[in-house]
């Protein structure tokens, strides 16, 4: 799977990342953070320095103005910024000014949430972001070169030890790259209430189709097990009373025997796909008992450990068992693994997934089975994430908001 961030891509491929172009992303991303942190200590001193000399009746107004002004821009340029280590594109949370002009672009930027996390940030990244880059960067490369200049007979240890924090400074930067990357995410990505009306209406439309496929779905599962079903013990028990005319040992009694045979398999694969469709344990006891009984009848063993606080709400709780279902599929059919986990925990409004297996790997992440769960959990505004190396093993992670009520 191609990966997205650099955090990513240092956890898929750990030596070929090395000479991946993400290291250099990551070392650009937190150079710039220097200057953006430097620029925003500047604003907000030109911003103070103003300030004592307005009138009393401005006083706290005008650098108020000039400090959400800045802090737009610094989000606006951090947003741009993130594209080097995290290719998920930040959509810009404000919305027009109600009215002309630079008061109505004041009035309506004081109004909104967004405006206050950019400030937020802005003074954080002023306070202590950029120092914390400067220091990262000093360590890594600042240090290692300062020694091995400094370097004689009593110090060749020291020069040892520069050269090792300079081959591992690439994972060093990367790290601390992502983490930085995280943190301004959660400040400046937008909420859902933020985002526009277009985008609004696609994801109430998704989730339409969730609500559509659901119902016709146990309307599939009501008709096979009140039709098909039905027509299928009726044929067996026409055959028995066809038994009833047939000699033992005749030709006629072996071929009831086969369409015996094959009437069981055919019940047997109908009952399998009608629990399939919707298991009634889903339904009465939720998601754990379900993937449990699940795992239960599964031909490789299975590990199964998901805690939640309660039961999910109903949507989610279905879309990640046919997700878990789906993915388990997937391991039976193609990996050739002994082993398979199924780890899943509520953490910060999360329900986040993980289902690993032992297998050769080599998952192809644009194959339809995959895309398709993709979808499945996108549907609920989640994420999914693919590592599965040639040789394994494979990960499918799964992060999708949980609300309970």
């Amino acid at each position: 799977m191609r990966p997205t961030t650099a955090w990513q891509a240092m956890a898929q491929r750990p030596l070929s990342f090395l000479t991946s172009s993400w290291p250099w992303r990551s070392l650009a991303y937190l150079s710039g953070g220097v200057l953006v942190g430097a620029a925003a200590v500047l604003v907000f001193a030109l911003g103070l320095a103003a300030g004592l000399t307005l009138l009393v009746v401005l006083i706290g107004v005008a650098p108020l103005v000039g400090l959400i002004l800045a802090s737009t821009v610094v989000a606006t340029v951090e947003r741009r910024r993130l594209r080097l280590v995290d290719l998920d594109r930040l959509t810009d949370p404000h919305r027009r000014p109600d009215a002309t002009g630079l008061r109505g672009w004041v009035a309506t930027r004081l109004k909104e949430q967004a405006t206050w996390r950019e400030l937020v940030f802005t003074l954080v990244s002023a306070a202590a972001l950029w120092w914390l880059d400067l220091l990262v960067l000093g360590f890594s490369f600042g240090v290692p070169a300062t020694l091995i200049a400094a370097t004689s007979r009593e110090t060749w240890p020291w020069t040892v030890f520069a050269g090792i924090v300079l081959l591992s400074s690439p994972y060093t930067v990367t790290s601390w790259a992502g983490a930085r990357a995280a943190m301004a995410r959660t400040f400046l990505a937008p909420r859902d209430r933020e985002l526009g009306e277009e985008l609004r209406e696609v994801r109430a439309s998704q989730s339409r189709l969730l609500d559509s496929f659901d119902a016709e779905r146990v309307r599939i599962e009501r008709d096979l097990h009140d039709g098909a079903q039905q027509h299928l013990v009726s044929l067996g028990m026409t055959l028995g009373l066809m038994r009833l005319d047939v000699e033992e040992g005749a030709a006629q009694d072996e071929l009831l025997t086969r369409a015996e045979t094959q009437l069981s398999t055919a019940q047997q694969e109908l009952r399998a796909l009608i629990r399939g469709l919707n298991p009634p344990v889903l339904a009465d006891h939720g998601l754990v008992a379900a993937i449990e009984d699940y795992a239960g009848r599964f031909p490789i063993p299975v590990t199964v450990d998901l805690k939640l606080p309660q039961r999910l709400p109903r949507k989610l709780e279905t879309t990640m068992y046919y997700v878990i279902n789906e993915a388990m599929t997937n391991i039976a059919k193609h990996s050739g693994a002994t082993i398979a986990h199924v780890h899943g925990r509520y953490h910060s409004d999360l329900f986040i997934l993980d289902i690993t297996d032992d297998g050769r790997g080599g998952l192809d992440p644009a194959g339809s089975g995959v895309t398709g769960l993709a979808d499945r959990v996108a549907a609920l505004d989640g994420r999914m994430r693919v590592s599965s190396p040639v040789g394994g093993p494979t990960l499918v992670h799964v992060e999708v908001p949980c609300h309970f009520a």
